[in-house]
């Protein structure tokens, strides 16, 4: 009987095995494949990254960003600039990152298990049952409770017929090999409810993308955004990005953290950070052996979130306002800025005022 059966070993999942292995929990993590792969998430964050990763900058860095370029067009289009007189965010690799929060929820206890498929999820009043095929067949683990962040089509959120996000985007990356120091990335209001983008990452070439509601042609855009750069795209990879986080997250003996419960910025996708700050909610709330600590999670991750998620719907509806709205709006605040990446609630910060301040 393990404490506590993780299904999914991204950052979220890592995080929290991590820090409950680090209170004494029994813990196991199952991944469906290698940790890492295969890639379907940008490597675009901001510099809070660092505060998880244990000294590993110098591993994962690629490049520095200190600031953003948008544009109401695409390629060639005429950009509106804002930006930090100092770094806002990082570029790393991804792939690198997923395998060193992995390691260090190894390194505090936990037992992260690779090639692991979880086929079977089953919650009772006493505890759960997961079934997982490995290298030597299926496995069945009992444990006091499960944490489902395996992601957009969480298998734990399915089989235990917990709510859905609000909304599924099907998102496309592509990379070119030629190096790119640039300190600015390229955001394109092109796609329909979204954006396009366009990441430098150092030695590591360039990064491409865009997210599409259900039902476009994402991979057609795509191939278009690319043409327009002139870019020599030789991977590319795909994924569902989730928006909105659904009504509850939890079960009796379940719960989801990361995109598995849609804790993720509705104006990006990203949900690096926030899957992580809802894993150390997680980690600090649940108590395996006492159910009605699930509702402590409850609200002290939507707590924490709520007005972010809130905002960064209010900013992502400006991507579907009209085009000339949209150049009004971004001429009339392009410049400095002091807003953090992760926090909508900073356009209202004393530093964000200052900059505007200081333009007239």
């Amino acid at each position: 009987m393990h404490d506590v059966v993780v299904v999914g070993a991204g950052p979220a999942g890592s995080r929290y095995a991590r820090r409950a292995a680090q209170q004494g929990l029994d813990v196991v993590a199952f991944e469906q494949g290698t940790v890492g792969e295969p890639l379907a998430c940008s490597g675009h964050v901001s510099t809070d990254i660092w505060e998880y990763t244990e000294d590993a900058r110098g591993e994962l860095l690629q490049n520095e960003v200190s600031g953003a370029r948008f544009h109401t067009g695409g390629p060639g289009s005429d950009a509106h600039p804002f930006y930090k007189d100092e770094v806002i965010s990082n570029v790393i690799d991804r792939v690198g990152l997923d395998r060193h929060l992995a390691g260090l929820a190894r390194e505090a206890g936990a037992d992260v298990r690779e090639e692991h498929t979880v086929v079977g999820v089953e919650e009772g009043r006493d505890g759960v049952t997961v079934e997982a095929r490995g290298p030597d067949g299926v496995e069945t683990h009992r444990a006091k409770m499960v944490a489902g962040c395996d992601g957009p089509k969480s298998r734990v959120r399915r089989e235990l017929g917990l709510p859905e996000p609000d909304e599924l985007l099907h998102g496309v990356l592509g990379f070119d090999e030629t190096a790119d120091h640039g300190d600015f990335v390229d955001v394109h209001l092109t796609v329909p409810r979204f954006f396009a983008w366009r990441i430098p990452r150092g030695e590591a070439g360039v990064e491409y993308g865009l997210a599409v509601p259900p039902g476009d042609d994402a991979r057609g855009r795509f191939e278009e955004f690319v043409e327009g750069y002139g870019a020599d795209v030789t991977r590319r990879c795909s994924g569902l990005i989730p928006v909105g986080p659904p009504r509850r997250v939890t079960g009796r003996r379940s719960f989801l953290v990361g995109d598995a419960a849609a804790q993720t910025k509705p104006f990006t996708g990203g949900g690096i950070l926030y899957g992580m700050t809802a894993a150390d909610h997680a980690a600090r709330e649940i108590d395996p052996d006492d159910p009605a600590t699930l509702g402590d999670y409850e609200r002290a991750w939507r707590d924490d979130l709520r007005q972010e998620i809130r905002l960064g719907h209010a900013v992502r509806a400006g991507y579907s306002v009209p085009k000339a709205v949209q150049k009004l709006g971004m001429r009339a605040f392009e410049g400095e800025i002091g807003v953090h990446m992760d926090r909508p609630t900073t356009l209202f910060s004393r530093e964000q005022l200052k900059a505007l301040l200081s333009r007239s």
